[in-house]
């Protein structure tokens, strides 16, 4: 499964009304969408099925990790890009 979810952390008073605002805001931590896809994920998975999913150093990649492993996720750092506001990293997560 790969999924790039909306993972920016936005204060809702700061959240715009546009589509794009909407297809980036992850809410205030930045994880609103991943921590309850983390959660489920591992049930629509196949034996040896695995995640690639792309956070953002803003999001917090370690708090991400985390919340994978409380999930029965390993985390592997598949590959990271720098950008003078952000880090991105894809990760593969394994059960």
């Amino acid at each position: 499964m790969v999924f790039n979810p909306p993972y920016l952390p936005t204060d809702e008073a700061e959240e715009w009304n546009d589509w794009m605002e909407v297809a980036l805001s992850g809410g205030e931590t930045g994880r609103e969408v991943i921590d309850p896809f983390l959660a489920v994920v591992g049930r629509v998975l196949a034996p040896g099925g695995y995640v690639l999913l792309l956070v953002s150093s803003l999001t917090g990649v370690e708090a991400v990790v985390e919340t994978a492993a409380e999930s029965g996720f390993s985390a592997i750092a598949l590959h990271d890009e720098s950008y003078p506001f952000e880090s991105l990293t894809v990760l593969k997560l394994v059960q």
